[in-house]
């Protein structure tokens, strides 16, 4: 069953990071631009985000963001740098981790050195939220990366290709009961009408034919403020906060603080999260 995520103002800030996994069923949908200006939006909620750079193909977080980690995971795993020199300062109190091959090393430690570098790691569960910015499509390495999260976010656009490579991912997450729910954020759409209707027909098929919830947490219409700000490497919530884009981000934000309606047990969370990506690799 599908429903729109709602607003609630008696929500508490959880102890322990949300570890939520970006996604999507095919590329060029604007996932890596929703999950820089999420960040900048929930940090504006007075929210701590760190955002895991783990699309190891094409990592674009710090271009979008206009900064130059000097440090990746990498470094963190090979033992030359601690946790704290791998995060990379961005607007508002925002950190990076760029992946990089940090998660193919880390598989290659022994047992001992990788719960080093894990309990080393878990310091970051002190954050209020960890976005974790995956490749597209429906590879091993993206499957694991959305299986090993507690949550998870599927970004489209109503173009038919989208929705139907969307579908497929979502129905492999029904198949082997990844995750019992699904957030969806429609982006690029021509207005909300067009994107309420997108989110629609998903949550149709699904319903019909899968065993998961999809709960729709909102859309972004396309907007020459967008591209502008790509253009500068600035995400559009600070090069332009009152567009409408800028404007439906805040909204999304505010949803994931306010609407969660799960209380999971504090802390642990995104140790959890590694111990998964470590059997991933090997």
């Amino acid at each position: 069953m599908s429903r729109v995520l709602k607003l609630t103002s008696d929500r508490q800030i959880r102890p322990g990071a949300r570890v939520i996994a970006v996604t999507s069923g095919k590329g060029g949908v604007g996932k890596t631009n929703l999950v820089v200006n999420l960040s900048l939006a929930l940090a504006r909620l007075g929210r701590r985000v760190i955002i895991l750079d783990a699309d190891l193909g094409l990592a674009n977080v710090e271009v979008l963001m206009g900064v130059t980690p000097p440090y990746t995971l990498f470094d963190c795993v090979c033992g030359t740098k601690e946790i704290g020199e791998i995060l990379t300062p961005a607007p508002l109190g925002v950190q990076i981790i760029s992946g990089g091959s940090g998660f193919l090393e880390l598989a290659n430690l022994d047992a001992r050195q990788q719960q080093k570098i894990i309990a080393a790691l878990d310091l970051l569960d002190g954050a209020d939220f960890i976005l974790i910015d995956t490749g597209a499509g429906i590879s091993r390495n993206v499957l694991g990366f959305v299986a090993a999260a507690e949550e998870v976010i599927v970004v489209l656009t109503p173009e038919p290709t989208s929705l139907t490579d969307a579908y497929s991912l979502i129905k492999i997450l029904a198949k082997f009961k990844v995750h019992r729910q699904v957030m969806l954020v429609v982006n690029r759409a021509a207005d909300e009408r067009e994107a309420a209707a997108a989110a629609k027909r998903m949550a149709a098929v699904a319903e019909r034919f899968l065993e998961i919830e999809l709960v729709y947490l909102g859309s972004i219409c396309e907007d020459r403020a967008v591209s502008r700000a790509v253009r500068r490497q600035q995400p559009f919530v600070l090069f332009e906060p009152n567009s409408g884009p800028a404007v439906r981000i805040k909204e999304l934000a505010q949803r994931l603080v306010d609407g969660k309606e799960t209380v999971l047990p504090a802390g642990g969370a995104f140790r959890g999260f590694l111990q998964k990506i470590i059997h991933l690799f090997r």
